[in-house]
């Protein structure tokens, strides 16, 4: 059962992608869809056995790498963590699937489109059983080359092509320091898998080497910050982020797909993971801490002006996926893989409910062409309620419970780091709560501001759409309560069992239960005050916006255009290249290496054969007088030095 959850994905897309052409589109899809219907059965059968009856495992399939000391083997790693992710990873993803089916309905490539989602499940079912980090590594990069697939499925545009690479060549940045990390943990503990690595880790803290142009640094500071320099990449932290807004030129299952659940989750499993590591490197956590923090309160700033429907929500992914890494870096782990957890839930839901409203508009993703839609799409409007009240924090939805404990936990860490983080992530939740019921009532309510035949021609999806948003919205109400004992709650101990590694004096949830009553409110009060500025805004008074942002154009343009990142990496990477490798193939290749090498010689050859060549005049009477000339000089020869 345990081998099946992770490779029945794998057999569906190798089923479908290669034989397409006798199972058409709708064999395609039934065959991926039941694939993943059936593995996501039996992750919730693992999960009861593993998480809640503590029959953690390790399943052997084979010996992969045997070089001397160095040792991979391909296993499967089961337990509480693991559990958790593949529950998340194999229902997100089957939703994902069955949603695929309607919304790619008009597709011309439906069964390539169902085996790279399959495919990518593997990759990322691969990574979080992973029993080393080799094993890791492996599914690390498949999902990385799943979704440059996937972003850019629609390759005959030139947007999506130009989206894919920059997702592969901004993911390959962070996968360098990853890979370093891997060599690091290899070098200091003469292993990779995990149980070796977490065994020795308390003995080697404190444990330096020469790293760069350091003689002496602590080994295990600088392993974790690699590892977390990947862990960046991947879910798309500050600096590293710049991939994940662009990557919403894929279809919308992928973009459900890559920001929910899945790809942008897998920096905050591997840390969590390597938590026995962690916790003997603080400075390391410190660093996650501040990077976190920052994330969360930059994308949210970025959030609030953008008009994009799908890139509103993959700013809201950056900076809740801000909000796990400093849970992380406060040592509050199952905090952090809580707030996974819930918020798979509601940002799958609101990925696909606003892949529902694009549906109905006919592609139309500009919240500016939107507006007063609700009566035409009661379901998705409820779905897009429910997604915006969990990822707000309001009580009672999956959100509230997951947040509020990562804040309370940054505040009880009494750290300058947690602190630092605390109030970010109460701006952070300011600006969330205003950002979503922008996007909300800027879709839904208002005056319609599309042409009248889009408007009259709204509809709703189709049943096989909605179903899984359904599914997600029951996910997005009740995870929250239903798991909040068991994840951070008096049960958690029990439940996480040796799967994560918190040091007695690290212990932030703890601390956690017993904040002030003000800090416990305070997420809860700007949640509040965010939707009432948007209700103002854009509801009551709809020329303020208007008005504000002319007021602070400044401002407003140094958001909308994302700080200026994308421009700051064009001018400093992008350009820089483009220079040093015109003057390479220019000064390098073509003046040195083909001027003195095969053009120089050519041009010697032809030089040469050129004054010869002059030689050959065609008159006789030049010929006559060489000949004269020659006889001349042999003569004077012979009689200067024959006799």
């Amino acid at each position: 059962m345990y081998a099946a959850i992770v490779f029945l994905p794998l057999i569906a897309a190798l089923i479908a992608g290669f034989g397409n052409k006798k199972l058409g589109d709708r064999g395609a899809q039934i065959v991926t869809c039941g694939a993943m219907l059936i593995s996501a059965g039996l992750a919730v059968v693992a999960f009861w056995e593993v998480a809640i009856q503590g029959q953690s495992r390790t399943v052997e399939l084979f010996t992969w790498i045997d070089s001397g000391s160095f040792e991979a083997s391909w296993a499967l790693r089961w337990d509480t963590l693991t559990a958790v992710m593949v529950v998340v990873v194999t229902v997100v993803s089957s939703c994902v699937h069955v949603y695929s089916v309607g919304y790619m309905s008009h597709d011309a490539s439906i069964p390539r489109f169902m085996a790279y989602l399959s495919f990518f499940t593997f990759a990322m079912l691969m990574l979080v059983t992973a029993d080393n980090l080799i094993q890791l590594f492996f599914g690390w990069e498949g999902v990385g080359v799943a979704s440059y697939l996937l972003i850019g499925f629609w390759y005959d545009r030139p947007s999506a092509n130009a989206a894919a690479i920059k997702a592969f060549v901004v993911n390959r940045v962070g996968d360098f320091g990853f890979a370093l990390g891997i060599f690091g943990c290899f070098l200091l503990f003469d292993a990779v898998s995990f149980d070796a690595i977490f065994a020795a880790a308390p003995e080697m803290a404190g444990t330096t080497f020469g790293f760069l142009w350091w003689d002496q640094v602590d080994a295990l500071t600088v392993i974790a910050i690699l590892l977390f320099i990947g862990a960046m990449g991947k879910s798309a932290q500050l600096g590293l982020h710049t991939w994940l807004p662009d990557a919403m030129e894929g279809p919308t299952p992928v973009s459900a797909l890559i920001h929910a659940a899945t790809m942008v989750t897998a920096g905050v499993f591997l840390v969590a993971r390597m938590s026995p590591l962690f916790e003997y490197a603080p400075t390391a956590l410190v660093v996650v801490t501040v990077v976190g923090a920052a994330t969360a309160f930059f994308a949210a700033t970025v959030g609030t002006t953008q008009n994009d429907i799908k890139r509103v929500i993959a700013y809201s992914t950056c900076s809740q996926l801000g909000y796990m890494f400093f849970a992380l870096g406060v040592s509050a782990y199952p905090a952090a893989i809580f707030h996974l957890m819930t918020h798979a839930f509601f940002k799958a839901l609101l990925f696909l409910s606003a892949g529902s409203v694009i549906h109905a508009l006919h592609d139309e993703q500009d919240m500016r062409n939107m507006g007063g839609i609700w009566r035409k799409v009661p379901w998705t409007y409820a779905m897009f309620w429910i997604g915006s009240l969990a990822l707000a924090g309001i009580p009672f939805f999956a959100g509230y419970y997951s947040k509020d404990m990562i804040l309370e936990s940054a505040f009880a860490a009494h750290t300058g780091a947690g602190t630092f983080a605390f109030w970010c992530g109460i701006a952070a939740a300011l600006l969330t709560a205003f950002y979503s019921w922008r996007l909300l009532f800027m879709t839904f309510h208002g005056k319609p501001r599309m042409d009248k035949h889009t408007f009259d021609h709204a509809h709703e999806s189709p049943p096989v759409m909605l179903a899984p948003l359904i599914v997600l919205a029951i996910g997005a109400v009740i995870s929250g309560f239903v798991g909040y004992e068991y994840f951070v709650g008096h049960h958690m101990d029990a439940f996480w069992g040796s799967a994560i590694k918190i040091l007695e004096e690290n212990n932030a949830i703890e601390a956690a239960h017993h904040v002030p009553t003000w800090v416990k409110l305070l997420p809860l009060v700007v949640g509040v005050i965010g939707i009432g500025a948007a209700y103002f805004a854009y509801i009551m008074k709809p020329e303020i916006p208007g008005k504000v942002t002319a007021a602070i154009r400044p401002v407003y343009l140094f958001l909308l255009n994302k700080w200026y990142f994308d421009e700051l990496y064009d001018w400093l990477f992008v350009k820089r290249s483009w220079q040093a490798g015109l003057a390479f193939w220019k000064t390098g290749d073509g003046t040195i290496i083909n001027g003195f090498g095969p053009d120089g010689v050519s041009a010697m050859a032809r030089w040469c054969a050129g004054q010869v060549a002059r030689l050959q005049t065609g008159y006789l009477y030049h010929y006559a007088f060489a000949m004269l000339i020659g006889v001349v000089a042999l003569i004077s020869w012979y009689l200067a030095f024959g006799g």
